[in-house]
C-alpha cells in the first residue's frame, strides 16, 4: 500500500516503459491530426498535464467525472474512485483497474472530441459473472481481461462504433472490438489487436 501507483509494474513491463509510450500519445493530440497510441498517455497531455475521465455507469446510474493525473503522477483517490465505478455491480466486487485501461479510454475520450461522458457497459467482472455471462453468450472470452481489470466495453450515443473504435486503435496501445449490433466498442490493454465491425 506504501508504493505509489505511478511506480507499479504489470505483467513484467518497468512503468516507465508504460508511461514513456502513454505520454507520447497524449502529447500528441496538440501537435497530430492522425496520432498513434505508442503515445496513448500522449494524447491526454496538454493543459498542465491533466488527465480525466468522464463516464457514466448505463447498470448503476452512477456518473463519475474525475482528475486522476496531475504532473506525472496518477491520483490515489481518484484510482479508487474508479475501482468502484468500475466494479463488477452484479455481485458489488471491486478490482484494481489497469491504469493503462483508464489511460486507453481517457484518450479515446479525448479523440472523439466530445463533451458526452463515456456510458460503460461493462468493466470488471468477477469469475462467477463472468462465467455467468459465458452461459448467456459464446461471445464472451473464458479468460477475458474484463477478469484482470484491463477491459471495459464503452458507447457514446454521440459517435458511432466505428467513430470510437477508431479513435481508440489509432492509440496503438491494446484490443479494440467493434460491436455494431449491439452498439458498443471494447477496449482493452491486452496486445495490440482489433475485430469485429
Amino acid at each position: 500500500m506504501g508504493q505509489d501507483v505511478s511506480e507499479q509494474t504489470d505483467a513484467g513491463v518497468p512503468a516507465s516503459l508504460t508511461r514513456r509510450g502513454l505520454l507520447g500519445a497524449f502529447a500528441a493530440t496538440a501537435i497530430a491530426a492522425a496520432p498513434t497510441y505508442s503515445k496513448a498517455a500522449g494524447f491526454l497531455r496538454g493543459g498542465g498535464d491533466i488527465r480525466t475521465i468522464k463516464m457514466h455507469n448505463a447498470r448503476t446510474g452512477e456518473s463519475m467525472e474525475s482528475v486522476y493525473w496531475i504532473e506525472g503522477r496518477y491520483v490515489r483517490e481518484a484510482l479508487a474512485e474508479i475501482n468502484f465505478f468500475f466494479r463488477d455491480w452484479r455481485r458489488n466486487e471491486t478490482k484494481a483497474i489497469d491504469n493503462r485501461a483508464i489511460d486507453i479510454i481517457a484518450a479515446t475520450h479525448r479523440l472523439v472530441d466530445s463533451r458526452e461522458p463515456f456510458l460503460l457497459l461493462s468493466g470488471y467482472r468477477s469469475p462467477a459473472t463472468n462465467a455467468m455471462l459465458r452461459r448467456r453468450s459464446s461471445g464472451v472470452a473464458k479468460y477475458s481481461l474484463h477478469l484482470e481489470g484491463r477491459a471495459a466495453d464503452i458507447r457514446l450515443s454521440s459517435r458511432s462504433v466505428s467513430q470510437v473504435a477508431r479513435a481508440a486503435a489509432s492509440c496503438g496501445a491494446g484490443g479494440v472490438g467493434r460491436y455494431s449490433r449491439s452498439n458498443f466498442v471494447h477496449v482493452d490493454c491486452g496486445n495490440v489487436r482489433t475485430w469485429g465491425r
